[in-house]
């Protein structure tokens, strides 16, 4: 088994081996894998974080020996940048973005220098709003986990990752996790909402907030109404998503 680590800000993880291949997912800063399987370009990856698994490129990761692996899977707490972006500054001087979420437990394995700001621990419930708050207007972006493109699971997943929670990657995944609860009015902000589509196939989470508000991704990271029956955008005078469930993670 081989093992690798993420040292660019943002690589797609694609669902076959082709640069023209559907991306499932992203690699950010410092995320560490199992090398599944290996092919001339490209390699087959299990994340350490959240078991997904997908194609990245080869010249796109550094190999580590099994015992880093090891060593980052037992870190506590994990280091989460918590800087919309932040910096780190390559051993040839280059200063080089990365992205809220990525990881900087041992950035001095790869001969970087992170100085920004990190979330080493759980934080309360209520800091899931503020960090959802910093993604508002992030456009759409069918796997994407980044300020700069996500899609509903990802950002979920992102904003709980922040705060020291693990969820998993997709939404019908993530439905699997926490408490269901009977009623909207039972929910807090930070909850989950899960929605269905017309085959009862769970597509879509948002992050409950105050006064039956819901944050989400529609087009674009945004603020509706929620209640028993779905989300409701005022803008187009219509309910956009339908409710199955609202679960309790924390």
């Amino acid at each position: 088994m081989q093992y690798g680590i993420c040292p660019l800000s943002i690589v797609p993880i694609r669902i076959n081996p082709d640069d023209c291949a559907e991306m499932s997912s992203q690699l950010l800063y410092g995320e560490h894998f199992k090398v599944l399987e290996s092919r001339k370009k490209w390699s087959r990856i299990r994340i350490a974080y959240d078991g997904f698994e997908g194609w990245i490129s080869n010249n796109q990761f550094s190999f580590i020996p099994e015992q880093v692996y090891n060593d980052l899977q037992s870190m506590e707490p994990q280091k989460v940048c918590s800087d919309v972006i932040s910096h780190i500054c390559t051993d040839d001087g280059m200063l080089q973005p990365i992205l809220m979420g990525s990881m900087v437990n041992l950035p001095e394995l790869l001969k970087h220098n992170f100085e920004g700001h990190v979330h080493a621990e759980k934080r309360s419930k209520e800091s899931l709003v503020d960090t959802a708050i910093l993604y508002l207007k992030a456009p759409y972006l069918a796997g994407g986990k980044t300020p700069f493109g996500i899609d509903c699971a990802g950002f979920a997943q992102m904003v709980y990752k922040i705060n020291g929670y693990s969820l998993a990657r997709t939404a019908m995944e993530q439905s699997k996790q926490g408490e269901a609860l009977s009623f909207i009015e039972e929910s807090e902000p930070g909850d989950l909402a899960f929605f269905d589509d017309n085959e009862g196939v769970i597509d879509h989470v948002g992050i409950i907030l105050q006064d039956n508000y819901i944050i989400h991704v529609n087009g674009h990271v945004r603020i509706d109404r929620i209640d028993h029956t779905g989300i409701f955008n005022s803008e187009e005078k219509l309910y956009t998503h339908q409710l199955r469930v609202i679960k309790k993670v924390i």
